[in-house]
């Protein structure tokens, strides 16, 4: 984040306009420090008011650019073109009245030179290399010349002094610009990285989402089918009269008409399903259902449920997000059918679940790639996508997932969401 700035520093442009403010900020110190020591201890007469000049311009220049980098997603190559032509015109301005090109520091001119040639594109790079050109026959028709007081009556040995110091300030702002490109560098290419790994798994999801809901369309019938049969069996007198069939065809149907939710929340999750209204309930409201029905219909009495959240807080439940939370507590049942704690509580504007377990905890490998795919300790094929879809799930709706291994054994899954992300609007209840 540039400071004094509200946006995030992604672009190019805007990281090396950054560059060029430090690097100007650098000039005016180094300026402002320069004129007072040479006309002040060293009793060179300088024009202080023409000199004064240049560090003030190049300073409200500065203070002109931070609102520009607050405005702006992106800077243009003009831009900083103009921008590094105002300090090339600047050091020219002030090797004018400082000797010209007798002032050993006319080599700073380099300085601007390699930068453009690092910053900016092919041709503004040459039309920087043109102006230092234009500059330095500038400087070189009439330049005021310094005014040495008696003391300093070698000006050769005076210029070696100048150009030992100019050297090392250029080495010194190089090293400098040289190693904050390379850091940018590095920047663009790790934002570059995640941008290809996020695209990647949203490709993935979207093929998945593509196959579950192919899938879901295909059960449909079969189901639609057994429901029909299993109907037709339950009106059968023989076999009405039998007691355990007939509890054994009910059991039965409840079972397929829960698979058939199952296919509906598929569809309902892939946008399939029309003229369903999103069901309008609380954070409470939720997490309620969502153990009430994992307790009713998988093993009872393992799961403990900790309620902190607080004061409730009116949401629109989201199907993908109740699937997810759902397989995390599916997987911690599996590594520990004796049980399962879950916790929900608020922090700050935050919803966090934490999911626990007793199992035998997540491997160094898995907590390094958490919610990367097919990265799983059960050995089944597809494994770790439910943690796959949990991280993505969340990442649209602004969230995180982190998972970590407990002291005394066991594993947590910490879930954290944005209450602004399903929260209605303007509404909050008690």
């Amino acid at each position: 984040m540039i400071p004094g700035g509200g946006l995030e520093d992604t672009d190019p442009g805007r990281r090396n306009m950054w560059l060029l403010v430090q690097l100007r900020w650098i000039a005016v110190g180094g300026q402002l420090a320069t004129i007072g020591f040479v006309h002040f201890v060293m009793g060179v007469h300088l024009p202080l008011v023409p000199l004064f000049m240049a560090p003030l311009v190049l300073a409200g220049i500065n203070l002109g650019t931070y609102p520009l980098l607050d405005r702006r997603a992106a800077i243009t190559n003009w831009e900083l073109t103009v921008a590094m032509l105002v300090d090339v015109a600047a050091l020219a301005w002030q090797l004018h009245f400082t000797g010209g090109l007798a002032n050993p520091f006319a080599s700073l001119f380099l300085l601007q030179v390699v930068t453009g040639a690092m910053l900016l594109q092919p041709w503004s790079s040459w039309a920087i290399v043109g102006a230092v050109g234009a500059a330095l026959f500038a400087i070189a028709i009439s330049p005021v010349p310094l005014d040495l007081p008696p003391g300093l009556n070698d000006p050769f040995r005076l210029y070696l002094g100048g150009s030992l110091i100019c050297l090392v300030l250029i080495a010194v702002l190089l090293v400098t610009m040289i190693t904050r490109i390379a850091r940018n560098l590095r920047d663009g290419d790790a934002a570059l990285a995640e941008v290809r790994q996020r695209a990647a798994e949203e490709d993935h999801i979207v093929r998945m989402g593509l196959l579950a809901s192919g899938a879901a369309h295909e059960l449909g019938t079969p189901l639609s089918s057994l429901s029909v049969i299993l109907g037709d069996w339950q009106r059968m007198p023989r076999l009405a009269a039998d007691r355990d069939m007939a509890q054994d065809i009910a059991d039965m149907q409840a079972e397929v008409a829960r698979c058939k939710t199952i296919v509906s929340g598929i569809l309902l999750s892939a946008g399939e399903a029309r003229g369903i209204a999103s069901e309008f309930t609380t954070v409470r409201g939720f997490l309620d259902a969502l153990v009430a029905d994992w307790r009713g219909s998988r093993l009872t009495g393992t799961l403990d449920y900790e309620d902190d959240f607080g004061a409730d807080v009116a949401i629109v439940s989201d199907p993908a997000l109740r699937q997810v939370l759902s397989n995390v507590i599916d997987n911690a049942a599996e590594v520990s059918p004796g049980w399962i704690g879950i916790t929900s509580l608020r922090d700050g504007d935050d919803l966090v679940i934490e999911v626990a377990d007793r199992g035998p905890g997540f491997a160094a490998g898995m907590l390094e790639g958490f919610g990367q795919p097919y990265r799983s300790t059960k050995g089944k094929p597809g494994g770790g996508l439910g943690l796959f879809l949990l991280v993505n799930v969340l990442r649209t709706l602004g969230g995180t997932a982190s998972a970590e291994n407990l002291p005394g054994g066991g594993a947590i899954v910490r879930i954290r969401l944005p209450l602004d992300a399903i929260a209605r609007e303007g509404e909050e209840q008690a």
